[in-house]
């Protein structure tokens, strides 16, 4: 079985192709198993669409959940559709964002780290910022992703390395840190996307980093796989190098996600 649970449309406003194009996507590559995870609106915005280019408006959001539940049933027999929501993490607002979820029959909800200081992660203007302390920034990211991973709002974690996107290092060691990261997330058992969308990106590597992988192995957290596509062909990349590493460092079994349940299938092999 092949799965991928972190996909996007063109709803989102940055990427391509409809919920209908990727699940026929999905098809095409014999999968059995398909997540789709769209941005969520900026709930903690007061605007109903505060950045058209980024993700859905508020009011699209019950159109969105709509869609997909009717794919699901369109689809029945052919692909197992997954409803899920790719959600932001911001400090004070987890209980408003768990509410809001719990209206809609999602599958499995992904918290991502998205914004930290007034920049997105994926913001160049962060690093031209004068007299940016690059290390403190990383550590406050990190902090982001510790507090995400114990709020009770997300099922799975997204790219939780993505401060490196822009291939802009840390000049110190934070090793100590993401092995309480690590702790953290393993402590409160959500689950991890190896994400493969880094390969697009300065960095041209996943989220998380090997390194950081074996350290969550190790400690028994549960990963799932997310090609971050925002486009049909995008799907499923680098699925062949990702199921390896995860049998490399003693991983046997993937997460699917039902009605907000962990479900847990063996590691396939390389696709054919």
């Amino acid at each position: 079985m092949r799965i991928d649970y972190h996909t996007h449309h063109n709803r989102c406003g940055h990427a391509q192709g409809t919920l209908r194009d990727m699940i026929e996507a999905a098809i095409a590559a014999g999968m059995s198993q398909i997540g789709l995870s769209d941005h969520s609106p900026l709930f903690f915005k007061e605007e109903d669409h505060p950045t058209p280019g980024m993700t859905m408006a508020k009011s699209e959001f019950p159109n969105y959940v709509a869609e997909m539940i009717a794919l699901r049933e369109e689809y029945k027999g052919r692909i197992d559709v997954r409803l899920g929501v790719e959600s932001d993490y911001i400090r004070g607002w987890p209980d408003a964002y768990k509410e809001i979820y719990a209206a809609y029959p999602f599958d499995y909800v992904i918290g991502s780290v998205h914004y930290t200081d007034g920049f997105h992660v994926y913001s160049r203007n962060r690093w031209k910022q004068e007299n940016i302390d690059v290390d403190e920034t990383y550590v406050q990211y990190i902090r982001h992703v510790q507090e995400a991973a114990v709020c009770g709002v997300f099922d799975i974690l997204g790219h939780i390395d993505a401060m490196k996107g822009l291939d802009v290092p840390p000049t110190v060691s934070l090793t100590d840190l993401w092995d309480e990261t690590a702790d953290r997330i393993a402590g409160a058992d959500v689950t991890v996307e190896i994400n493969t969308s880094g390969l697009f990106k300065p960095c041209k590597a996943w989220f998380p980093s090997i390194d950081l992988i074996e350290r969550l192995a190790g400690r028994g957290v549960t990963f799932t796989f997310g090609s971050d596509a925002h486009s049909p062909g995008q799907l499923l990349h680098d699925w062949d190098a990702v199921v390896e590493t995860l049998r490399s460092v003693g991983v046997r079994e993937l997460a699917t996600f039902r009605e907000r349940r962990r479900i847990m299938i063996p590691l396939p092999g390389k696709m054919i």
